[in-house]
C-alpha cells in the first residue's frame, strides 16, 4: 500500500490508474473503526481500486471544539487498511491542503445552516470546501460516506449535483456497538461514565420509532417520545433531536418515506449524533 503526502503526488497517481478501471475513494478523519472498515469492504466488492484519505480537516471545526483533543492513530490507521486491501492513502498535512494564501471555499447555501451547521456556525463549508478538493485529487468512480453523518451526506449530494461531478455517491449503514451505540472516532474520548449515557440516544431513537410502529405520523409527539428518554439521561445535554427531510433538511410536520430523524447530544465536551430515516417502504430504520 502506497501512502501520499503530497496533493499532487496522490492526483497524479489516482490520473494513472487505469482507465478502465472503476475508482472507490473513502474519505476518513482517521482513528478508524469498524464502521469506517464497512465503507472500505463495501467499495472492495464495488470497485476494481480503492483508496481512503486521513485528514483531520481543521476548517470543519469551531475555536471551541475539540479539534485537539480528535483522536488520531496514522499508523495504526494506516495498518488496517492495508490488511482491507486499500491499494493507496492520502495523508496530507493542513498546510498541504490549505496553503498559504488560500482564499476558495465551498458553501452549500441553505443546507449548511440546517441540523449541525445551525449549533456550528461554519461547520459544512469546512466539510465542503474539503471533501471538494479531496474529488478533485481522486476523481473517483464512486466515494463511500456513512450514514450516521446523513446531515453531511445531504450536504455532499447537493454538491456533487451543483458541480456535476461525474461520480457516484454510496451511503452506507450505520454500524453499532452490540448495545446499540452508534460507532464513531469521537467514542475513544468518552470515559465509562460516558460510554453508558451516550447510549440513550439509540435509546431515543427506538422509542420514537416504537411510537411511529404503533401508528403515529406526526413530527411533534414522535419526537417528544425521544426527547423524553434524553431528558432521563443527566449525563447528556441534548443538542436538537429534528424530523427533517433527508434531502433538504427542512423540518416535516408528518413522518413519511424519506423522513431523517436526527440527534445531537454532548457527553460533557464530546458531541456525538446519530439518526434514523423512514426507508422507502415506509418502515422506521435505525
Amino acid at each position: 500500500m502506497e501512502i501520499f503526502r503530497e496533493p499532487y503526488d496522490f492526483q497524479t497517481y489516482c490520473a494513472a490508474l487505469d482507465g478502465g478501471a472503476s475508482l472507490g475513494f473513502v474519505p476518513t478523519m482517521g482513528a478508524l473503526h469498524a464502521g469506517h472498515l464497512s465503507l472500505v469492504r463495501a467499495s472492495r466488492r464495488q470497485d476494481h481500486i480503492t483508496v481512503a484519505s486521513i485528514f483531520v480537516n481543521p476548517t470543519q471545526f469551531g475555536p471551541s471544539e475539540d479539534f485537539d483533543r480528535y483522536p488520531r492513530a496514522l499508523a495504526a490507521d494506516c495498518a488496517l487498511l492495508e490488511q482491507e486491501g486499500v491499494e493507496a492513502v492520502f495523508a496530507p498535512a493542513a498546510a498541504a491542503m490549505y496553503a498559504p494564501g488560500g482564499a476558495s471555499w465551498i458553501e452549500v447555501e441553505g443546507l449548511s445552516q440546517r441540523l449541525d451547521g445551525a449549533s456550528r456556525p461554519g461547520h459544512f463549508r469546512g466539510v465542503a470546501t474539503v471533501v471538494f478538493k479531496l474529488f478533485q485529487l481522486a476523481a473517483p468512480t464512486r466515494a463511500y460516506f456513512g450514514q450516521k453523518d446523513a446531515a453531511q451526506v445531504a450536504v455532499i449530494r447537493r454538491m456533487i449535483q451543483d458541480f456535476f461531478l461525474p461520480m457516484e455517491l454510496v451511503v452506507c449503514p450505520i454500524v453499532r456497538e452490540p448495545d446499540g451505540l452508534a460507532m464513531s472516532s469521537r467514542n475513544a474520548l468518552l470515559n465509562p461514565e460516558q460510554r453508558r449515557a451516550a447510549r440513550a440516544l439509540a435509546r431515543a431513537l427506538r422509542k420514537l420509532g416504537e411510537a411511529y410502529d404503533r401508528g403515529e405520523r406526526a413530527a411533534a409527539p414522535l419526537l417528544e417520545a425521544g426527547q423524553a428518554v434524553i431528558a432521563a439521561e443527566p449525563g447528556l445535554h441534548l443538542d436538537y433531536l429534528a424530523a427533517v427531510d433527508a434531502n433538504t433538511l427542512l423540518p416535516v410536520t408528518q413522518a413519511a418515506a424519506g423522513t431523517l430523524f436526527a440527534v445531537a447530544a454532548f457527553a460533557d465536551r464530546t458531541r456525538l449524533i446519530d439518526n434514523a430515516r423512514i426507508a422507502p417502504d415506509g418502515t422506521f430504520a435505525l
